[in-house]
Protein backbone atom coordinates (compact mmCIF):
# COMPACT_ATOMS: atom_id res chain seq x y z
CA UNK A 1 0.00 0.00 0.00
CA UNK A 2 2.91 2.49 1.01
CA UNK A 3 4.95 1.84 -2.18
CA UNK A 4 1.54 2.39 -4.33
CA UNK A 5 1.21 5.75 -3.13
CA UNK A 6 5.02 6.88 -3.27
CA UNK A 7 4.44 5.56 -7.08
CA UNK A 8 0.84 7.54 -7.11
CA UNK A 9 2.87 10.62 -6.10
CA UNK A 10 5.91 10.26 -8.27
CA UNK A 11 3.33 9.40 -11.51
CA UNK A 12 1.63 12.39 -10.40
CA UNK A 13 4.88 14.97 -9.94
CA UNK A 14 6.46 13.93 -13.76
CA UNK A 15 3.05 14.73 -15.06
CA UNK A 16 2.86 18.11 -13.11
CA UNK A 17 6.04 18.63 -14.29
CA UNK A 18 6.18 17.86 -18.05
CA UNK A 19 2.79 20.22 -17.93
CA UNK A 20 4.58 22.93 -16.33
CA UNK A 21 7.72 22.81 -18.79
CA UNK A 22 5.17 22.31 -21.84
CA UNK A 23 3.33 25.75 -20.45
CA UNK A 24 6.80 27.20 -20.24
CA UNK A 25 8.17 26.55 -23.24
CA UNK A 26 4.75 27.52 -24.96
CA UNK A 27 4.73 31.21 -23.02
CA UNK A 28 8.48 31.34 -24.26
CA UNK A 29 7.57 30.24 -28.16
CA UNK A 30 4.83 32.57 -27.63
CA UNK A 31 6.83 35.90 -26.66
CA UNK A 32 9.21 35.35 -29.91
CA UNK A 33 6.66 34.84 -32.16
CA UNK A 34 3.10 36.05 -31.01
CA UNK A 35 4.48 39.57 -30.21
CA UNK A 36 1.88 42.55 -30.24
CA UNK A 37 2.38 45.37 -31.48
CA UNK A 38 1.42 48.78 -30.39
CA UNK A 39 1.70 52.57 -31.38
CA UNK A 40 2.42 54.82 -29.15
CA UNK A 41 2.44 58.74 -29.88
CA UNK A 42 4.78 61.08 -28.33
CA UNK A 43 3.58 64.89 -28.43
CA UNK A 44 7.38 65.98 -28.70
CA UNK A 45 8.60 67.07 -32.19
CA UNK A 46 12.39 66.12 -30.55
CA UNK A 47 11.87 62.46 -29.11
CA UNK A 48 14.20 59.94 -31.59
CA UNK A 49 14.29 56.67 -30.03
CA UNK A 50 13.33 53.85 -31.80
CA UNK A 51 12.13 50.52 -29.99
CA UNK A 52 14.08 47.38 -30.23
CA UNK A 53 17.99 48.88 -30.85
CA UNK A 54 18.62 48.50 -27.45
CA UNK A 55 18.89 45.91 -24.38
CA UNK A 56 16.24 47.54 -22.42
CA UNK A 57 13.64 47.34 -24.89
CA UNK A 58 14.48 44.12 -26.03
CA UNK A 59 14.13 42.63 -22.70
CA UNK A 60 10.57 44.60 -22.61
CA UNK A 61 9.48 42.97 -25.65
CA UNK A 62 10.80 39.46 -24.66
CA UNK A 63 8.86 39.38 -20.85
CA UNK A 64 5.89 40.88 -22.58
CA UNK A 65 5.79 40.21 -25.95
CA UNK A 66 5.07 43.53 -26.84
CA UNK A 67 6.38 45.84 -29.53
CA UNK A 68 6.46 49.41 -29.45
CA UNK A 69 6.02 51.99 -32.45
CA UNK A 70 7.07 55.13 -32.03
CA UNK A 71 4.85 58.11 -33.81
CA UNK A 72 5.95 61.79 -33.12
CA UNK A 73 5.08 65.12 -34.82
CA UNK A 74 6.89 65.88 -37.36
CA UNK A 75 5.72 69.35 -37.59
CA UNK A 76 3.68 71.56 -35.33
CA UNK A 77 2.87 68.96 -31.75
CA UNK A 78 -0.91 70.53 -31.00
CA UNK A 79 -1.16 70.27 -34.90
CA UNK A 80 -0.75 66.94 -34.98
CA UNK A 81 -2.95 65.72 -32.18
CA UNK A 82 -5.49 68.17 -33.07
CA UNK A 83 -5.42 66.16 -36.57
CA UNK A 84 -5.73 62.99 -34.96
CA UNK A 85 -8.30 63.57 -32.73
CA UNK A 86 -10.42 64.32 -35.26
CA UNK A 87 -10.00 61.98 -37.91
CA UNK A 88 -10.48 59.59 -34.73
CA UNK A 89 -6.93 58.23 -35.75
CA UNK A 90 -5.40 57.94 -32.06
CA UNK A 91 -2.62 55.89 -31.80
CA UNK A 92 -3.09 52.90 -28.94
CA UNK A 93 -0.66 55.00 -26.37
CA UNK A 94 -0.70 58.62 -25.82
CA UNK A 95 1.79 60.81 -23.74
CA UNK A 96 2.21 64.08 -23.56
CA UNK A 97 2.18 67.15 -21.11
CA UNK A 98 0.05 67.46 -18.07
CA UNK A 99 -1.36 70.65 -18.64
CA UNK A 100 -2.06 70.19 -22.41
CA UNK A 101 -5.85 71.55 -22.96
CA UNK A 102 -6.25 68.18 -25.35
CA UNK A 103 -6.49 65.77 -22.25
CA UNK A 104 -10.02 67.12 -20.78
CA UNK A 105 -10.91 67.22 -24.39
CA UNK A 106 -10.43 63.52 -25.02
CA UNK A 107 -11.70 62.10 -22.00
CA UNK A 108 -15.25 64.41 -22.07
CA UNK A 109 -15.47 62.90 -25.81
CA UNK A 110 -15.04 59.12 -24.75
CA UNK A 111 -11.79 58.56 -26.70
CA UNK A 112 -9.20 57.12 -24.01
CA UNK A 113 -10.03 54.54 -21.42
CA UNK A 114 -10.90 54.79 -17.96
CA UNK A 115 -7.43 52.95 -16.76
CA UNK A 116 -8.86 51.40 -13.16
CA UNK A 117 -11.26 49.69 -15.66
CA UNK A 118 -8.53 48.23 -17.64
CA UNK A 119 -6.75 47.22 -14.45
CA UNK A 120 -9.86 45.98 -12.87
CA UNK A 121 -10.26 43.40 -15.50
CA UNK A 122 -6.97 42.84 -16.51
CA UNK A 123 -4.64 43.59 -14.55
CA UNK A 124 -5.12 44.27 -10.86
CA UNK A 125 -1.23 44.43 -9.99
CA UNK A 126 -1.61 47.91 -11.04
CA UNK A 127 -3.18 48.78 -7.87
CA UNK A 128 0.08 47.78 -6.14
CA UNK A 129 2.44 49.84 -7.89
CA UNK A 130 0.98 52.96 -8.63
CA UNK A 131 1.28 55.61 -6.23
CA UNK A 132 -1.66 56.54 -3.98
CA UNK A 133 -1.85 60.45 -4.04
CA UNK A 134 -0.86 60.44 -7.76
CA UNK A 135 -4.28 58.48 -8.46
CA UNK A 136 -6.31 60.31 -6.25
CA UNK A 137 -5.23 63.61 -7.75
CA UNK A 138 -5.64 62.68 -11.83
CA UNK A 139 -8.81 60.92 -10.30
CA UNK A 140 -11.53 62.91 -12.61
CA UNK A 141 -14.69 64.04 -11.27
CA UNK A 142 -16.84 60.73 -12.39
CA UNK A 143 -14.17 58.53 -10.33
CA UNK A 144 -12.50 57.26 -12.90
CA UNK A 145 -8.88 57.90 -13.72
CA UNK A 146 -6.97 58.20 -17.62
CA UNK A 147 -3.89 59.00 -17.31
CA UNK A 148 -0.71 58.44 -15.38
CA UNK A 149 1.79 60.45 -14.64
CA UNK A 150 5.42 60.67 -14.81
CA UNK A 151 8.17 62.55 -12.14
CA UNK A 152 5.17 62.84 -10.00
CA UNK A 153 6.03 64.32 -6.20
CA UNK A 154 3.67 65.30 -3.77
CA UNK A 155 3.95 67.88 -1.11
CA UNK A 156 4.76 64.71 1.47
CA UNK A 157 7.99 63.31 -0.39
CA UNK A 158 9.96 67.63 -0.37
CA UNK A 159 9.57 66.46 3.42
CA UNK A 160 10.75 62.63 3.14
CA UNK A 161 13.35 62.70 0.54
CA UNK A 162 16.50 65.60 1.04
CA UNK A 163 18.14 65.31 -2.25
CA UNK A 164 15.10 66.75 -4.63
CA UNK A 165 16.23 69.10 -7.21
CA UNK A 166 15.09 71.90 -9.01
CA UNK A 167 15.89 71.46 -12.81
CA UNK A 168 16.06 75.49 -12.67
CA UNK A 169 19.83 77.45 -12.68
CA UNK A 170 21.91 80.12 -13.45
CA UNK A 171 25.28 78.78 -14.98
CA UNK A 172 28.01 80.86 -15.97
CA UNK A 173 30.88 79.45 -18.15
CA UNK A 174 33.60 78.57 -15.43
CA UNK A 175 36.77 79.56 -17.10
CA UNK A 176 35.47 83.00 -18.08
CA UNK A 177 33.47 83.78 -15.16
CA UNK A 178 36.94 82.78 -12.98
CA UNK A 179 38.66 85.38 -15.67
CA UNK A 180 36.44 88.54 -14.80
CA UNK A 181 36.59 87.93 -10.76
CA UNK A 182 33.77 85.74 -10.55
CA UNK A 183 31.79 88.62 -9.97
CA UNK A 184 28.49 89.16 -8.13
CA UNK A 185 25.72 88.91 -10.61
CA UNK A 186 22.52 88.96 -8.33
CA UNK A 187 21.72 92.47 -9.02
CA UNK A 188 21.07 93.93 -12.24
CA UNK A 189 24.00 96.38 -12.02
CA UNK A 190 26.22 93.36 -10.76
CA UNK A 191 25.11 91.28 -13.66
CA UNK A 192 25.03 93.63 -16.52
CA UNK A 193 28.34 94.73 -15.36
CA UNK A 194 29.64 91.21 -15.65
CA UNK A 195 28.16 90.43 -18.97
CA UNK A 196 29.80 93.77 -20.82
CA UNK A 197 33.49 92.84 -18.95
CA UNK A 198 32.77 89.28 -20.50
CA UNK A 199 31.70 90.10 -24.02
CA UNK A 200 34.43 92.73 -23.77
CA UNK A 201 37.18 90.17 -23.00
CA UNK A 202 35.95 87.32 -24.49
CA UNK A 203 34.28 88.30 -27.72
CA UNK A 204 35.07 84.76 -29.11
CA UNK A 205 35.71 81.35 -28.09
CA UNK A 206 36.98 77.81 -29.14
CA UNK A 207 40.61 80.11 -30.70
CA UNK A 208 38.14 82.54 -32.21
CA UNK A 209 36.25 80.02 -33.74
CA UNK A 210 33.15 81.24 -32.39
CA UNK A 211 31.53 84.17 -31.46
CA UNK A 212 30.69 84.73 -28.00
CA UNK A 213 26.95 84.98 -26.86
CA UNK A 214 27.13 86.78 -23.74
CA UNK A 215 23.20 86.18 -22.77
CA UNK A 216 21.47 82.71 -23.45
CA UNK A 217 18.23 81.51 -23.23
CA UNK A 218 15.50 78.97 -23.92
CA UNK A 219 13.69 79.02 -27.10
CA UNK A 220 11.47 81.65 -27.69
CA UNK A 221 7.96 80.56 -28.45
CA UNK A 222 4.55 81.95 -29.34
CA UNK A 223 4.00 82.82 -25.82
CA UNK A 224 7.16 83.93 -24.96
CA UNK A 225 10.71 82.24 -23.06
CA UNK A 226 10.84 80.18 -20.13
CA UNK A 227 14.03 81.78 -19.34
CA UNK A 228 12.84 85.58 -19.58
CA UNK A 229 9.31 84.80 -17.30
CA UNK A 230 8.78 81.40 -16.15
CA UNK A 231 12.67 81.00 -14.59
CA UNK A 232 13.38 84.65 -13.67
CA UNK A 233 10.19 85.14 -11.53
CA UNK A 234 11.29 81.96 -9.75
CA UNK A 235 14.78 83.42 -9.10
CA UNK A 236 13.12 86.85 -7.63
CA UNK A 237 10.92 84.92 -5.71
CA UNK A 238 7.72 86.24 -7.41
CA UNK A 239 4.89 84.93 -5.33
CA UNK A 240 2.00 82.94 -7.52
CA UNK A 241 -0.72 84.90 -4.72
CA UNK A 242 -1.37 87.52 -2.23
CA UNK A 243 -4.20 87.84 0.12
CA UNK A 244 -5.51 84.51 -1.40
CA UNK A 245 -5.43 85.89 -4.81
CA UNK A 246 -3.84 84.93 -8.17
CA UNK A 247 -1.71 88.23 -9.09
CA UNK A 248 -0.42 88.70 -12.35
CA UNK A 249 3.30 87.70 -12.14
CA UNK A 250 4.05 90.03 -15.40
CA UNK A 251 3.30 93.00 -13.33
CA UNK A 252 6.07 92.50 -10.15
CA UNK A 253 8.17 95.76 -9.85
CA UNK A 254 11.37 93.42 -9.63
CA UNK A 255 10.35 91.49 -12.39
CA UNK A 256 10.29 94.60 -14.39
CA UNK A 257 13.44 95.89 -12.96
CA UNK A 258 15.29 93.01 -14.49
CA UNK A 259 13.25 93.18 -18.01
CA UNK A 260 15.08 96.33 -18.38
CA UNK A 261 18.62 95.07 -17.18
CA UNK A 262 18.53 92.39 -20.02
CA UNK A 263 16.85 95.67 -22.02
CA UNK A 264 20.06 97.63 -21.57
CA UNK A 265 21.91 94.57 -22.79
CA UNK A 266 20.07 94.63 -26.20
CA UNK A 267 20.71 97.76 -26.61
CA UNK A 268 24.57 97.42 -26.86
CA UNK A 269 23.85 94.19 -28.67
CA UNK A 270 24.84 91.63 -26.11
CA UNK A 271 21.45 90.40 -26.61
CA UNK A 272 22.24 88.55 -29.89
CA UNK A 273 20.13 87.53 -32.76
CA UNK A 274 20.76 83.97 -32.19
CA UNK A 275 18.73 83.32 -29.06
CA UNK A 276 16.06 84.80 -30.94
CA UNK A 277 15.40 82.22 -33.76
CA UNK A 278 17.61 79.32 -32.42
CA UNK A 279 15.86 75.99 -32.13
CA UNK A 280 16.51 73.85 -29.20
CA UNK A 281 18.62 71.97 -31.51
CA UNK A 282 20.48 74.79 -32.47
CA UNK A 283 21.13 76.22 -28.85
CA UNK A 284 22.21 72.81 -27.91
CA UNK A 285 25.01 72.93 -30.21
CA UNK A 286 26.27 76.25 -29.27
CA UNK A 287 26.44 74.77 -25.54
CA UNK A 288 28.59 72.16 -26.79
CA UNK A 289 31.18 74.93 -28.05
CA UNK A 290 30.66 76.77 -24.92
CA UNK A 291 29.82 79.78 -26.95
CA UNK A 292 27.31 81.23 -24.05
CA UNK A 293 28.89 83.17 -21.25
CA UNK A 294 25.69 82.61 -18.81
CA UNK A 295 22.00 81.57 -19.29
CA UNK A 296 19.16 81.05 -16.98
CA UNK A 297 18.29 77.71 -18.11
CA UNK A 298 17.35 74.19 -16.80
CA UNK A 299 20.07 72.16 -16.25
CA UNK A 300 19.21 68.62 -17.71
CA UNK A 301 18.77 69.83 -21.07
CA UNK A 302 22.48 70.50 -21.10
CA UNK A 303 23.63 66.69 -19.51
CA UNK A 304 25.20 65.41 -22.95
CA UNK A 305 27.01 69.12 -24.04
CA UNK A 306 28.68 69.53 -20.76
CA UNK A 307 29.85 66.18 -20.53
CA UNK A 308 31.15 66.69 -24.08
CA UNK A 309 32.99 70.83 -22.67
CA UNK A 310 34.19 68.92 -19.55
CA UNK A 311 36.04 65.79 -21.06
CA UNK A 312 37.52 68.32 -23.86
CA UNK A 313 38.38 71.33 -21.36
CA UNK A 314 37.21 71.05 -17.62
CA UNK A 315 37.86 74.35 -16.90
CA UNK A 316 35.00 75.61 -20.07
CA UNK A 317 32.43 73.55 -18.35
CA UNK A 318 28.79 75.55 -17.18
CA UNK A 319 28.33 75.92 -13.47
CA UNK A 320 25.46 77.11 -11.48
CA UNK A 321 26.11 79.93 -9.26
CA UNK A 322 23.98 82.65 -7.57
CA UNK A 323 22.01 85.04 -10.52
CA UNK A 324 19.53 87.53 -10.49
CA UNK A 325 17.40 88.28 -7.30
CA UNK A 326 14.81 90.78 -5.99
CA UNK A 327 15.47 94.20 -4.22
CA UNK A 328 15.13 92.24 -0.79
CA UNK A 329 17.90 89.38 -1.41
CA UNK A 330 15.21 86.50 -0.84
CA UNK A 331 16.41 83.37 -1.41
CA UNK A 332 15.11 81.67 -4.54
CA UNK A 333 12.16 79.89 -4.85
CA UNK A 334 12.97 76.97 -7.90
CA UNK A 335 10.05 74.62 -8.61
CA UNK A 336 10.85 71.08 -7.95
CA UNK A 337 8.28 68.10 -9.82
CA UNK A 338 4.87 68.57 -8.34
CA UNK A 339 2.41 65.88 -8.30
CA UNK A 340 1.22 66.71 -11.64
CA UNK A 341 4.58 65.55 -12.74
CA UNK A 342 5.90 66.36 -16.31
CA UNK A 343 3.96 64.23 -18.89
CA UNK A 344 0.70 62.08 -18.43
CA UNK A 345 0.28 58.46 -20.20
CA UNK A 346 -3.43 57.25 -21.50
CA UNK A 347 -4.83 54.47 -23.78
CA UNK A 348 -6.79 55.30 -26.79
CA UNK A 349 -10.52 53.67 -27.14
CA UNK A 350 -8.90 52.65 -30.50
CA UNK A 351 -5.93 50.75 -28.88
CA UNK A 352 -5.85 46.97 -30.40
CA UNK A 353 -4.73 45.46 -27.17
CA UNK A 354 -5.91 47.18 -24.60
CA UNK A 355 -5.28 44.03 -22.17
CA UNK A 356 -1.48 44.24 -23.34
CA UNK A 357 -1.71 48.06 -23.17
CA UNK A 358 -2.49 48.01 -19.01
CA UNK A 359 -0.22 44.97 -18.79
CA UNK A 360 3.20 47.22 -20.27
CA UNK A 361 2.02 50.15 -18.14
CA UNK A 362 1.98 48.08 -14.98
CA UNK A 363 4.96 46.81 -15.81
CA UNK A 364 6.50 50.24 -16.59
CA UNK A 365 5.19 51.66 -13.15
CA UNK A 366 6.45 48.61 -11.07
CA UNK A 367 10.31 48.52 -9.83
CA UNK A 368 11.30 45.90 -11.79
CA UNK A 369 10.36 48.23 -14.78
CA UNK A 370 11.78 51.25 -12.78
CA UNK A 371 15.60 49.83 -12.11
CA UNK A 372 15.45 48.75 -15.69
CA UNK A 373 14.74 52.08 -17.53
CA UNK A 374 17.08 53.80 -14.87
CA UNK A 375 19.83 51.16 -15.14
CA UNK A 376 19.61 48.56 -17.41
CA UNK A 377 19.20 44.93 -17.88
CA UNK A 378 20.21 42.67 -14.56
CA UNK A 379 23.68 41.27 -15.14
CA UNK A 380 24.12 43.19 -18.56
CA UNK A 381 24.61 46.67 -16.61
CA UNK A 382 24.25 46.53 -13.10
CA UNK A 383 23.56 43.62 -10.00
CA UNK A 384 22.42 43.53 -6.86
CA UNK A 385 25.05 44.47 -4.04
CA UNK A 386 25.87 43.22 -0.69
CA UNK A 387 22.72 45.34 0.71
CA UNK A 388 20.48 44.03 -1.95
CA UNK A 389 20.55 47.44 -3.63
CA UNK A 390 21.08 47.49 -7.58
CA UNK A 391 24.29 49.13 -8.83
CA UNK A 392 25.68 49.71 -11.61
CA UNK A 393 28.72 47.29 -12.54
CA UNK A 394 32.33 48.60 -12.16
CA UNK A 395 32.90 49.03 -16.05
CA UNK A 396 29.64 50.78 -17.05
CA UNK A 397 29.54 53.36 -14.01
CA UNK A 398 32.26 56.15 -15.65
CA UNK A 399 29.69 55.74 -19.01
CA UNK A 400 26.61 56.07 -17.16
CA UNK A 401 27.90 58.82 -15.06
CA UNK A 402 29.95 60.75 -17.81
CA UNK A 403 29.05 59.87 -21.01
CA UNK A 404 24.89 59.57 -20.33
CA UNK A 405 24.05 59.62 -24.59
CA UNK A 406 26.19 56.51 -25.19
CA UNK A 407 24.84 54.35 -22.39
CA UNK A 408 21.50 55.37 -23.23
CA UNK A 409 21.82 54.36 -27.15
CA UNK A 410 23.63 51.13 -25.99
CA UNK A 411 21.78 49.90 -23.50
CA UNK A 412 17.86 52.62 -23.58
CA UNK A 413 18.47 52.91 -19.75
CA UNK A 414 19.26 56.26 -17.70
CA UNK A 415 15.09 56.71 -18.40
CA UNK A 416 15.93 56.20 -22.36
CA UNK A 417 11.82 55.50 -21.97
CA UNK A 418 10.96 58.20 -19.47
CA UNK A 419 7.51 58.03 -20.00
CA UNK A 420 6.82 56.49 -16.59
CA UNK A 421 10.11 57.21 -15.04
CA UNK A 422 9.43 57.57 -10.73
CA UNK A 423 12.01 59.92 -9.82
CA UNK A 424 11.71 59.47 -6.29
CA UNK A 425 11.57 55.66 -6.37
CA UNK A 426 15.25 56.15 -8.50
CA UNK A 427 16.69 57.68 -5.18
CA UNK A 428 16.97 54.60 -3.98
CA UNK A 429 19.61 53.25 -6.46
CA UNK A 430 21.53 56.59 -8.16
CA UNK A 431 24.36 57.77 -6.51
CA UNK A 432 25.54 60.98 -8.12
CA UNK A 433 28.94 61.14 -9.16
CA UNK A 434 30.96 63.64 -6.92
CA UNK A 435 33.76 63.92 -9.72
CA UNK A 436 30.67 64.73 -12.02
CA UNK A 437 30.24 68.21 -13.03
CA UNK A 438 26.51 67.84 -13.39
CA UNK A 439 26.39 67.07 -9.47
CA UNK A 440 27.42 70.36 -8.80
CA UNK A 441 24.10 72.11 -11.00
CA UNK A 442 22.04 69.38 -9.29
CA UNK A 443 22.92 70.10 -5.45
CA UNK A 444 23.25 73.92 -6.29
CA UNK A 445 19.69 73.91 -6.18
CA UNK A 446 18.64 71.86 -3.32
CA UNK A 447 18.41 74.79 -0.49
CA UNK A 448 16.09 76.57 -3.53
CA UNK A 449 13.71 73.54 -4.64
CA UNK A 450 10.28 74.63 -3.08
CA UNK A 451 6.66 72.77 -4.00
CA UNK A 452 4.87 74.60 -5.81
CA UNK A 453 2.48 72.42 -7.68
CA UNK A 454 -0.99 73.77 -5.81
CA UNK A 455 0.08 77.20 -8.43
CA UNK A 456 0.94 74.94 -11.56
CA UNK A 457 -2.72 75.22 -13.19
CA UNK A 458 -4.45 74.28 -16.79
CA UNK A 459 -7.51 74.64 -18.07
CA UNK A 460 -10.38 72.48 -20.48
CA UNK A 461 -9.82 73.66 -24.19
CA UNK A 462 -13.08 73.57 -24.11
CA UNK A 463 -13.88 76.35 -21.37
CA UNK A 464 -13.97 80.09 -22.48
CA UNK A 465 -11.17 81.28 -19.80
CA UNK A 466 -8.69 78.46 -22.40
CA UNK A 467 -9.26 80.66 -25.19
CA UNK A 468 -8.71 83.94 -23.35
CA UNK A 469 -5.84 82.98 -21.21
CA UNK A 470 -4.20 81.55 -24.95
CA UNK A 471 -5.09 84.73 -26.16
CA UNK A 472 -3.28 86.52 -23.60
CA UNK A 473 -0.45 84.59 -23.56
CA UNK A 474 0.04 84.82 -27.32
CA UNK A 475 0.27 88.80 -26.68
CA UNK A 476 2.76 88.42 -24.19
CA UNK A 477 5.08 85.86 -26.42
CA UNK A 478 4.60 89.03 -29.31
CA UNK A 479 5.30 91.85 -26.73
CA UNK A 480 8.53 90.46 -24.93
CA UNK A 481 11.22 90.47 -27.77
CA UNK A 482 9.85 93.83 -28.08
CA UNK A 483 10.90 94.79 -24.50
CA UNK A 484 14.36 93.15 -24.82
CA UNK A 485 14.97 94.85 -28.13
CA UNK A 486 13.61 98.42 -26.98
CA UNK A 487 16.30 101.08 -27.73
CA UNK A 488 15.32 103.11 -24.43
CA UNK A 489 14.00 102.68 -21.07
CA UNK A 490 10.88 105.27 -22.05
CA UNK A 491 10.39 102.90 -25.07
CA UNK A 492 10.12 100.09 -22.81
CA UNK A 493 8.01 101.80 -20.53
CA UNK A 494 5.46 102.58 -23.92
CA UNK A 495 5.28 98.95 -24.97
CA UNK A 496 5.16 97.49 -21.43
CA UNK A 497 2.16 100.01 -20.40
CA UNK A 498 0.35 99.07 -23.76
CA UNK A 499 0.69 95.77 -22.77
CA UNK A 500 -0.85 95.93 -19.59
CA UNK A 501 -3.66 98.16 -20.86
CA UNK A 502 -4.67 95.74 -23.49
CA UNK A 503 -4.03 93.05 -21.66
CA UNK A 504 -6.77 93.65 -19.17
CA UNK A 505 -9.13 95.76 -21.54
CA UNK A 506 -8.62 93.55 -24.74
CA UNK A 507 -7.76 90.22 -23.67
CA UNK A 508 -9.49 90.56 -20.38
CA UNK A 509 -6.97 89.48 -18.43
CA UNK A 510 -8.99 89.75 -14.92
CA UNK A 511 -11.49 86.62 -16.00
CA UNK A 512 -7.96 84.75 -16.23
CA UNK A 513 -6.83 85.62 -12.48
CA UNK A 514 -9.83 84.96 -11.14
CA UNK A 515 -10.21 81.59 -12.97
CA UNK A 516 -6.74 80.98 -11.46
CA UNK A 517 -7.83 82.07 -7.88
CA UNK A 518 -10.57 79.24 -7.86
CA UNK A 519 -8.63 76.69 -9.03
CA UNK A 520 -5.08 77.60 -7.04
CA UNK A 521 -7.11 77.65 -3.85
CA UNK A 522 -9.11 74.33 -4.90
CA UNK A 523 -5.94 72.79 -5.19
CA UNK A 524 -4.59 74.17 -1.96
CA UNK A 525 -7.82 72.30 -0.18
CA UNK A 526 -7.08 69.22 -2.01
CA UNK A 527 -3.11 68.95 -1.01
CA UNK A 528 -4.31 69.87 2.54
CA UNK A 529 -1.71 73.08 2.35
CA UNK A 530 -2.31 76.29 3.77
CA UNK A 531 -2.66 79.59 1.64
CA UNK A 532 0.78 80.40 1.85
CA UNK A 533 1.46 83.93 0.06
CA UNK A 534 3.54 82.43 -2.66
Amino acid sequence: MKKSIIIILLATTLIFNSCHRVETETETKKAHSDVIDLSWYINFSWFNTEWGNDSVSKAITKDLGVNINFVVPTGDPQDKLNSMMDSDSLPDLITLGWWEGQISTMIDEGKVFALDELADQYNTYFWKVTNDQSVQWYTSDDGHIYQYPNSSFSPDDYNTYNRLASNETFLVRKDIYEAIGSPDMTTPEGFTSAVEKAAKMFPTVNDGKDSLIPVGCHEFSDTGCDSFDGFLFDFLAVPYMEDGRAIDRLRNPDYVRWLKAFRKLGSEGLLKDDIFIDTRKQMEEKIAKGQYFCMIYQRTDLVDAEMSLYRDNPDSIYIAVDGPKNMAGDDYKLPGTSINGWTVTLVSKNCSNPEKAIELITYLISEKGQIMTWLGVEGETWDYDEDGIPRIKEEYRDMFNNNPTEFKEKFGADSCYWMFQNDAMATKWLVDDENSPLTQLKEWTYPYTTYVGQYTITFDSKEDIYEIKKNADKQWGNTLPKLLLASSDSEFDRIYNQFIKDRYEVYGYDQVLDALTEKMNENIEKLGLKNEQN
